[in-house]
């Protein structure tokens, strides 16, 4: 059997970073109450001229540099995001042409803040299937752009990102399994309500905001991340104690804790960024993988469980041995 081995990680963050202090000087709120409710103390920004594919690319090349490869060998590229440059072209073929990856399938996911998830079991599948042998997946995002910064309830929780890995086949254990579900019948809980082609008018840009019903959400979370690693677990005939590592979406504190709790997991085996890059939507994921990878907790043959939780409603998982 062939599987889809991760050989290289990577992530990168926008240099500007906005405290709790300073949203406080903006909207009603204050820094040791945000804190509390979600343990985030600070956030990154991207700059004016930063794009998802600018930070999609940072994170990119960093991913290959650790795999030790170049772009032009790659076989495919998956970008998750909500927040691309551009209606088209897609963030994904954008990557390709400034790695040199000329040819090679190159397309967008659109899954939130599950995204990257979604990306990777995709690529898996392309792997699995001898379709490619090298595939590039990123989860960037410029979430930024879409908050209004004077609703306390949404700009507090986000911030921007990439994060990246390189997939190459291997005879050895790599993704052992990957869980993509969906149900639309939420979309209004967690939305944009404004769109190309639905409501969107340029004198009511609030619309093009995200807009959240955040307790209805959180109960929602927890309970479908509850399921979502019973279902993972059982698929590989596994229990909670051979997880070595559970990776996250990085949307509050609170949904963190209560997920380990689930799986009687102690915080120490949780990578957790949330404090210092909040939600960055498709990037945590991966961005909090790659923190694990590179300070050395994360270790070759252990194994880690990826989970994440988006709009739509979205949700998903992936076990794989590091």
């Amino acid at each position: 059997m062939s599987y889809a081995r991760i050989i290289g990680t990577g992530g990168y963050l926008p240099e500007h970073i906005v405290t709790n202090f300073d949203i406080e000087q903006k909207v009603d709120t204050s820094a040791e109450w945000i804190f509390e409710r979600t343990g985030i103390e600070q956030r990154h920004i991207a700059a004016p001229d930063e794009t998802a594919a600018d930070l999609a690319e940072h994170a990119a090349r960093r991913a290959l540099d650790a795999a030790g490869i170049d772009g032009d060998t790659l076989d495919l590229i998956v970008v998750a995001t909500t927040t691309p440059d551009h209606v088209f072209p897609s963030v994904a073929t954008q990557i390709q042409a400034r790695l040199g990856a000329y040819g090679c399938p190159a397309f967008d996911v659109q899954a939130v803040c599950t995204g990257f998830v979604y990306a990777l079991g995709i690529a898996d599948k392309f792997v699995r299937t001898g379709s490619a042998r090298r595939a590039l997946v990123v989860g960037s995002e410029t979430f930024s752009r879409i908050l209004d910064w004077t609703d306390r309830t949404t700009c507090i929780l986000f911030g921007d990102g990439a994060g990246a890995v390189v997939l190459e086949a291997s005879e050895e254990p790599g993704i052992l399994s990957s869980h993509l579900h969906a149900d639309g019948r939420y979309k209004e809980l967690l939305w944009v309500p404004a769109g190309v082609s639905s409501g969107y008018d340029q004198t009511c840009l609030n619309q093009a905001y995200v807009a959240m019903r955040g307790s209805e959400v959180f109960k929602m979370a927890v309970r479908t991340l509850g399921r979502i690693v019973d279902e993972t677990l059982s698929a590989n005939q596994m229990t909670a104690e051979a997880i070595d590592w559970l990776v996250p979406h990085q949307a509050n504190e609170r949904i963190l804790v209560a997920t380990a709790r689930q799986l009687n997991l102690p915080m120490s085996r949780v990578i957790s960024t949330v404090r210092y890059h909040a939600n960055t939507s498709a990037a945590s994921v991966p961005l909090a993988l790659d923190v694990g990878v590179r300070d050395g907790r994360i270790q070759p043959g252990q194994t880690v469980l990826l989970e994440a939780f988006g709009g739509g409603f979205t949700w998903g998982s992936v076990l794989l041995t590091y």
